[in-house]
C-alpha cells in the first residue's frame, strides 16, 4: 500500500512510519519539521518537507505520490498553548486538515486514518472502578485543542458522507514509551513520563505534581497510558480494515483500559531507574479531570487490536532506555 503520513517526523508519527515501512508499505512523510525531527524518519520512507498550510504544494505531493491511503497525525497538541493562541490551533488543526482532505479528493485517495484525542470528551466524570470512556460518551471539549480536533472529526465525517471517503478516527489517550530507537523529544515537554525521567537524569531538580486533592485513592490524577508501539499497530490495522472494505467510517478509542495515578507513575519510575525522583506539590491545573481511562473494547472488536506492550513497567522501561541513550533528544544542537 502507498501511504502518506502527515506529521511522520513527530513522536507518534515516526513510530507509525517505522512500523509501516517494516510491514512493507511504501511511505511518504509530509512534515514541516517545526516540531518533528528529520533524524526520526525511517530510512525506508521518503520525506517531503512541506507546511500543510501550503495547499498548492500539498496537492503537488499527492499528485506525484498518488497514495492509496493517508494517516493524518500532524497537529498542534498542547492544551495550555491552545488557550493562548487559539487562531494557530484552528489554522493548523482544522484548516490544514481541510487542505489534506481536498488534496486527497483531487488525487482520488479515499481512505483516511485520523489521529484524534481523548480531549474531545472534556471532563466525562468517570469514577475509580468505572468501565472507562466509550465512544458513545458525549463530547464536550474544555479547551481549544480538543475543540479543534472535534471540529476536524466532524469535517472528516462530512467528507465521508458527501465524497465517499472511508475513514477511521482514532482517539488517543496517553501515548508513552519508546520503540526501535524512536522516543519523545518535544520542546517544551508537556508529557508526564519524559518529565519524570528528566528528573532521574538530573536535568530537573524535581517533578511538579499538579494537585494532590483529586477524588482518587492517592489524590493525584489517573490517566490511561498506551505504548506508542501499540498505537502504531492500531494504525496499521485501521489501514488494513479500510483496505479490506470491512468498515466505511468509524471512531475508536485507543486506551489500555487501565489507569495509573501520577504518584503511581513516579513510584514505578523510581523502581525502573533506581533514582529517588523528588516531587513537589502545587495547585491543580484548571480543567484537569481527575480520571481519564478508556474502554478499548470497540477497537479490539473492529481492529482485532490488543495493546500487548502497554504495561506501565514496559512503557517506562522503554522510555528510560531511550532517554538515557538520547539525554538531549535527537540533536544536542537543538
Amino acid at each position: 500500500m502507498r501511504v502518506v503520513v502527515t506529521g511522520g517526523a513527530g513522536y507518534i508519527g515516526s513510530v507509525v512510519v517505522a512500523r509501516l515501512v517494516g510491514s512493507g508499505h511504501a511511505v511518504t512523510v509530509i512534515d514541516d519539521l517545526s516540531k518533528g525531527h528529520r533524524e526520526a524518519v525511517s530510512q525506508g520512507a521518503e520525506l517531503a518537507v512541506c507546511d500543510l498550510g501550503d495547499a498548492a504544494e500539498l496537492g503537488h505531493i499527492f499528485k506525484v505520490f498518488a497514495p492509496d491511503a493517508v494517516v493524518h497525525l500532524a497537529a498542534r497538541s498542547l492544551v495550555g498553548e491552545s488557550m493562548i493562541i487559539p487562531g494557530t490551533y484552528y489554522r493548523q488543526n482544522v484548516t490544514n486538515t481541510l487542505n489534506v482532505l481536498e488534496a486527497m479528493d483531487v488525487s482520488g485517495c479515499r481512505s483516511l486514518v485520523f489521529s484524534s484525542t481523548a480531549a474531545v470528551y472534556g471532563e466525562p466524570g468517570f469514577q475509580v472502578g468505572g468501565s472507562g470512556i466509550v465512544e458513545e460518551t458525549p463530547t464536550g471539549p474544555t479547551n481549544v485543542y480538543g475543540e479543534t480536533k472535534l471540529a476536524a472529526e466532524r469535517m472528516i465525517g462530512w467528507y465521508g458522507a458527501t465524497r465517499g471517503f472511508r475513514t477511521i478516527t482514532l482517539r488517543y489517550f496517553n501515548a508513552s514509551g519508546a520503540f526501535g530507537g524512536l522516543g519523545e523529544d518535544h520542546r517544551p515537554e508537556a508529557h508526564l513520563i519524559p518529565n519524570v525521567l528528566r528528573v532521574a537524569l538530573g536535568q530537573a531538580p524535581n517533578l511538579a505534581i499538579f494537585g494532590g486533592d483529586h477524588p482518587t485513592p492517592d489524590g493525584t490524577p489517573i490517566r490511561d497510558y498506551v505504548h506508542v508501539s501499540d498505537l502504531a499497530v492500531a494504525h496499521i490495522r485501521a489501514l488494513e480494515v479500510l483496505d479490506g472494505g470491512i468498515v466505511g467510517n468509524d471512531t475508536l478509542n485507543l486506551g489500555s483500559g487501565s489507569g495509573f495515578s501520577v504518584a503511581q507513575i513516579v513510584e514505578t519510575a523510581r523502581r525502573v531507574t533506581g533514582h529517588a525522583i523528588p516531587t513537589v506539590s502545587t495547585v491543580r491545573r484548571a480543567g484537569d479531570p481527575p480520571i481519564l481511562v478508556a474502554s478499548g473494547e470497540r477497537a479490539r472488536t473492529i481492529l482485532g487490536w490488543n495493546p500487548t506492550e502497554s504495561s506501565i513497567e514496559a512503557i517506562i522501561g522503554s522510555a528510560w532506555e531511550w532517554h538515557t541513550a538520547h539525554p538531549h533528544g535527537y540533536s544536542v544542537s537543538r
